[in-house]
């Protein structure tokens, strides 16, 4: 790893340890969808698409989220959609703690950039096989303002994953 960056190096090895760490046999989807330069525009809706087949074991469904010191809040509001292949559409809102009363990011990670695993859905049995659609926006809006934050900055990625619950 001669004459790469030391800031990459650690880069590549967070990224490594996360990916050795997540390979543990329970997890049926994880997919992350990178946000243009750290800024998360207002209503940009992140897609997912995603099959199942099983519609008998519990799973946990989980909002994937990667912010940097960019991020000037302490908590995240988002609004999220789950379309069945039958047509039926669940819609969220949903507001997560991001850091803790003295600022401190929650998330996990050695560097500025903090991994956040979010619970969307507990123990979730999907009732029909096919394909699915999950997307989510930031819904995040300054004190006394109506009109969502234009681009919210520090938000690096976005993430869905799904795990089966052992047993």
């Amino acid at each position: 790893m001669l004459g790469i960056p030391k800031r990459n190096k650690v880069l590549f090895l967070v990224i490594i340890s996360i990916f050795l760490i997540s390979c543990d046999g329970k997890t049926e989807f994880n997919q992350y969808k990178s946000i243009e330069n750290g800024s998360w525009k207002a209503n940009e809706k992140v897609f997912f698409t995603f099959d199942v087949k099983d519609t008998i074991q519990e799973k946990n469904l989980f909002i994937n989220i990667r912010n940097n010191n960019d991020f000037e809040f302490s908590n995240l509001y988002v609004i999220t959609e789950l379309m069945f292949p039958n047509g039926t559409e669940v819609v969220d809102t949903l507001q997560y703690e991001m850091a803790d009363v003295s600022g401190h990011f929650l998330g996990n990670g050695f560097t500025e950039i903090k991994d956040n695993k979010l619970f969307y859905k507990e123990n979730k049995i999907f009732p029909i096989s096919g394909e699915y659609q999950f997307n989510i926006r930031q819904a995040m809006r300054k004190n006394g303002e109506v009109n969502p934050i234009p681009f919210l900055e520090g938000i690096t990625d976005v993430g869905f994953s799904i795990e089966r619950i052992n047993e």
